[in-house]
């Protein structure tokens, strides 16, 4: 039986590229009305041609850093609908790749101002409205690299068990309300992020990318890489009525990681 999210109203923060947006195509197909935010104008003009949107799909450019750009989406957002189903904090940078003792204080800084503060401004202002729909769900995109080191990337590994830390919290304080939350944790998802990582670490290690790739490929014990749509799919069935007994879990989607560095 497939899932079905009809009217289910969600967010999702940088969802029009990546994972985000093969999320927000799985669950417009499924019946949901998705409002999107993207700091990338370019991939809001893109995505905004498909076929899917059949005035079920709304679009903003924030920054989701700024948090004065995330409560002004979060006005507009509000003159559409007063509640929603579900938050999907999305946002993330790779950040930079190096010993932490050669790393810039600036990069390091940004990596956790991106991955980490800005999911409190959109959970933060996505929870009344939450509280408005008598519940529903939260989903915070971690990364596999959440929940074991990750050697070269510091700044990234330390935002993403950020991440999971603030998913069990917020489990506990928002169970009250009926809203879950969990967090997702992709695996080496195969698309543009995951080839500059390549890229930067073949650089830092001067071997070829060729090496790094298959070095990645072999720490999942199915030696495949995760495709965007396998996280889209665990994301809508945290969102569907399938999964309302299901919170403050960390779901990996990695093709069970075996090692991390």
């Amino acid at each position: 039986m497939q899932l079905s999210l009809n009217n289910k109203k969600i967010i999702i923060s940088a969802g029009a590229s990546g994972i985000g947006w093969e999320t927000a195509k799985n669950c417009l197909s499924k019946g949901a009305i998705v409002y999107i935010c993207d700091i990338s104008s370019k991939s809001i003009k893109k995505i905004q041609k498909h076929p899917l949107i059949k005035k079920k799909l709304f679009t903003y450019e924030c920054d989701a850093s700024d948090e004065y750009e995330v409560s002004d989406f979060f006005n507009q957002v509000y003159k559409k609908t007063k509640k929603i189903d579900a938050l999907i904090n999305n946002v993330g940078v790779a950040g930079p790749t190096g010993n932490i003792e050669k790393l810039n204080s600036d990069d390091w800084e940004r990596t956790l101002k991106i991955n980490v503060v800005s999911h409190f401004y959109f959970t933060k202002l996505a929870i009344p409205m939450l509280k408005k729909n008598k519940g529903g769900s939260i989903i915070n995109i971690s990364s596999t690299a959440g929940t074991m080191g990750f050697a070269l990337r510091s700044p990234y590994a330390a935002s993403k068990w950020a991440l999971i830390g603030l998913t069990k919290t917020l489990a506990i304080e928002l169970g009250k309300f009926k809203i879950r939350v969990n967090a997702v944790c992709p695996g080496t998802v195969k698309g543009d992020r995951m080839a500059r990582v390549i890229r930067d670490k073949a650089k830092f290690l001067k071997v070829s990318k060729k090496v790094i790739e298959n070095d990645f490929l072999s720490m999942s014990s199915i030696n495949s890489w995760i495709s965007q749509a396998d996280i889209a799919n665990v994301c809508s069935f945290l969102i569907s009525n399938e999964s309302i007994k299901i919170s403050g879990q960390v779901i990996p989607v990695d093709g069970n990681t075996i090692r991390f560095d």
